[in-house]
């Protein structure tokens, strides 16, 4: 079974922590990051100077930031089917991140 491989043309800031995502098929996304910015890659986003780092990846053709983090174009390709996944890995990213979770 193929899966279609997507490609990031295009990002544009349109808000705090929304992207706009172009896509190489001419389907685009805005894509608002708050709700998963949590844990220690994602986490340090929160910083919106930070945040606004944002860039194409020349090699694999997704959004990354400076500090490692990016995400696969497929699924930022397909978010609405994704995004509550997401929130969810991010809730246990942010538990994972508190020190009580640690302390247990």
């Amino acid at each position: 079974m193929e899966h279609p491989i997507y490609r990031v043309v295009a990002c544009e800031i349109v808000g705090p922590y929304l992207v706009r995502v172009d896509f190489d098929d001419n389907s685009s996304q805005v894509i608002d990051f708050e709700p998963i910015l949590e844990g220690q890659l994602y986490g340090p986003l929160r910083d919106i100077a930070v945040f606004n780092q944002v860039r194409i990846d020349p090699e694999v053709h997704t959004l990354a930031w400076p500090n490692g983090a990016d995400f696969d174009p497929a699924t930022l390709h397909d978010w609405p089917r994704y995004v509550e996944d997401m929130k969810a890995m991010a809730k246990r990213w942010a538990l994972a991140a508190t020190p009580e979770s640690r302390d247990s």
